[in-house]
């Protein structure tokens, strides 16, 4: 899929984001090493800490389907700059491709490729996990 295809995905996600506490729409669309596309939405709640950002939302729902390998993400808002994923979502991606390329696209469609790696350079993996079973 074209750079721009996905962009597009990930900003049609920002109508279907259930924002009634922040207001704050963020759409995302991530494509899997084989070329599958999963879109997602935040999802807010009453209570807070159950809210699902749109970046864990479609990582999520390619994970469901088998998916474990991702090449790239979008992720959308409808802010004028670029809005990053949060820690938890940085976390999340670091988890299946520390690899993967981030490009945030802001309410105009311009968009800012980064590596993930930029956006978490010192990410908890598992060979953390691994070093300490080895004491």
């Amino acid at each position: 899929m074209s750079t721009e295809g996905l962009c597009q995905k990930a900003m049609e996600m920002l109508k279907m984001a259930y924002v009634p506490y922040s207001n704050f729409p963020v759409g995302a669309a991530v494509e899997c090493e084989d070329g599958t596309v999963y879109t997602g939405c935040n999802i807010e709640n009453a209570g807070y800490t159950p809210t699902n950002c749109a970046e864990r939302t479609a990582i999520f729902k390619a994970v469901s389907e088998g998916h474990r390998r991702f090449k790239r993400i979008a992720v959308a808002a409808d802010t004028e700059r670029f809005t990053a994923p949060c820690g938890v979502c940085r976390q999340v991606m670091n988890e299946f491709s520390p690899d993967m390329e981030v490009i945030l696209v802001n309410r105009d469609g311009k968009t800012k490729t980064l590596a993930l790696r930029e956006l978490l350079p010192y990410g908890f993996d598992n060979s953390y996990i691994e070093e300490s079973k080895s004491k």
